[in-house]
């Protein structure tokens, strides 16, 4: 309990010094959050260097728009929630690297299974990282930040369907990935014994 007031004061104290502009609580708050916001970053956008312009971009609009911080919900939710709308920002102004939009109806199943073997959590993020920018896109934002497909269509300025349709074809990819990856470790295991 005393940690939680702690830290609430102490978040207190730099959104303030945020809101005055002061270097030194700028740069605390940023020393706070991002690592954890550059993860987020990355989990949208393969390149770091990208995901370090988007952090950066991200930041510089949490101090800019810090006033709008109402204390509802917590401050890590709010500069969370900046740091995924840069991302997809940054993913629809570069048209290269954008969804691949194709509404046609799939018949994968909408549950994935778990694999056999248990995999590490870096491991996860490679697979999920190696998904085209579109489905990876889609995947974080409903699996991970639990977001409905509404919402999805909405934010990334597609329809319901094709936020549905590039989950489904991510999790398939996914399926794929990890049934190698565990064929792969077996048979790895089965050449060492």
């Amino acid at each position: 309990m005393t940690l939680i007031l702690h830290k609430s004061l102490v978040e207190q104290d730099l959104i303030k010094g945020c809101i005055e502009d002061d270097p030194k609580s700028q740069r605390a708050l940023y020393e706070m959050f991002s690592g954890k916001m550059f993860s987020l970053c990355l989990r949208y956008l393969k390149d770091e260097k990208d995901a370090e312009d988007v952090l950066i971009s991200g930041f510089m609009k949490v101090f800019k728009c810090i006033k709008q911080y109402k204390g509802v919900g917590s401050l890590e939710g709010w500069i969370r929630t900046i740091m995924v709308n840069e991302s997809l920002g940054f993913i629809r102004k570069h048209r290269h690297m954008y969804l691949e939009v194709n509404i046609e109806e799939t018949n994968q199943q909408d549950s994935m299974t778990a694999p056999e073997d248990t995999l590490a959590a870096e491991d996860l993020f490679n697979l999920i990282q190696e998904l085209p920018t579109g489905y990876r896109t889609v995947f974080n934002l409903y699996a991970v930040e639990g977001y409905s497909h509404k919402e999805i269509a909405i934010k990334m300025g597609i329809s319901v369907q094709t936020s549905k349709s590039q989950l489904s074809r991510a999790r398939a990819v996914l399926q794929k990935s990890l049934a190698s990856a565990s064929f792969l470790k077996d048979k790895h295991v089965t050449h060492e014994g």
